[in-house]
């Protein structure tokens, strides 16, 4: 039996509708980026994102049942992001799900966040299969995830600073780039000299799975400072293109041998045949480039998300959530509507 499901995701600063299917097809989706409303301030400001996404949501989902050509009366359950992400950002999708459901007397599955970009790559033409080893990197966390099947996952290692996605907003910022500021130094990165700086790899040979960025955001701010003939942080340095161009791709050789010297590791551990890139930092070029050398070179698999589904979608939680629902039909039955959020959700942690 074929079952559809509507999902939604704000956790942060996009607004996601999707609705996908058991089979794993996505029937319809939208998505609002709240971007340039966040650009004049450098950054998310949590209270102007809980807003957007309360004004984004009917007319995303009608885009979608339209996209989809279906009625709320063919969903089978509704899915959305419980955790974990900004307060605010959360209620406000949680709320206008669980209502929604309620209304139409159908179940609420919640996801979380990371699960879906963990389970994204399963929307591929090439699919990965259980088991499989997982690097996760986004804005806000840099994982290494055991996955032996869905629902089962053991963290292996994580960031104990800031994440790879953080380390490169504020390495950008550094360099006068706009926000965000991921995308922006990847992209100035292609113009420069990787090895013009030679910059630390923080924990590449430590012994554990563990990551840490802030040294090398240090790092880069002591060479910008030097660049730039002062001894005082400024809001704006003064560096020709070519200095930034050349940081830009410094930077990015060293987090990204860092992330995939880590996985390497990870999988000699594992002995997993597959592994899985997902998060935002995935769409990275190099990093996909470097992890699909070292694939062909140790002779496993690599499995990466569509590169729209990179970033925080409505897909992924719809579908994160259909698999549960395939495994486990007793979830149409869970019609509990009492809403939770949880801002701070480990993904290893009873996620239903």
């Amino acid at each position: 039996m074929t079952l559809t499901v509507l999902g939604f995701e704000s956790s942060c600063d996009e607004t996601g509708v999707a609705i996908c299917n058991t089979e794993g097809q996505i029937l319809g989706q939208a998505l609002h980026s709240q971007i340039a409303m966040h650009q004049h301030y450098g950054g998310v400001v949590p209270e102007l994102a809980s807003r957007d996404h309360l004004r984004r949501l009917i007319p995303l989902l009608q885009a979608t049942l339209e996209q989809a050509k279906l009625t709320l009366q063919n969903i089978d359950a509704i899915a959305v992001t419980t955790g974990p992400g900004l307060p605010g950002a959360l209620m406000a999708g949680t709320a206008f799900a669980y209502s929604l459901a309620l209304g139409l007397n159908k179940p609420v599955i919640p996801v979380h966040h990371l699960e879906g970009h963990l389970l994204s790559p399963q929307l591929s033409h090439k699919p990965p299969s259980f088991p499989f080893t997982a690097l996760l990197v986004s804005g806000g966390h840099s994982q290494l995830i055991a996955v032996e099947q869905l629902g089962q996952y053991r963290l292996l290692g994580e960031t104990l600073d800031d994440a790879a996605g953080e380390a490169f907003d504020k390495t950008a910022k550094m360099l006068g780039l706009p926000y965000p500021g991921g995308p922006a130094l990847s992209q100035l990165a292609r113009t420069g000299n990787p090895n013009r700086f030679a910059l630390p790899r923080p924990m590449l040979h430590s012994h554990n799975l563990n990551f840490s960025f802030s040294g090398l955001k240090t790092a880069v701010l002591t060479t910008v400072m030097k660049l730039s003939g002062t001894n005082t942080p400024s809001e704006s340095f003064n560096l020709s293109d070519t200095d930034k161009a050349d940081l830009a791709a410094s930077f990015q050789a060293a987090i990204v041998d860092v992330l995939v010297s880590k996985l390497m590791k990870a999988q000699r551990h594992t002995q997993h045949q597959q592994v899985v890139v997902a998060g935002g930092v995935g769409a990275n070029h190099l990093l996909r480039q470097t992890v699909c050398k070292a694939a062909e070179q140790q002779q496993f698999e690599v499995f990466f998300p569509e590169l729209a589904l990179c970033t925080d979608n409505g897909a992924m939680i719809a579908y994160a959530a259909a698999m549960h629902l395939a495994n486990n039909i007793e979830l149409l039955k869970q019609k509990n509507y009492a809403m939770l959020t949880r801002s701070r959700w480990p993904l290893t942690h009873n996620l239903l």
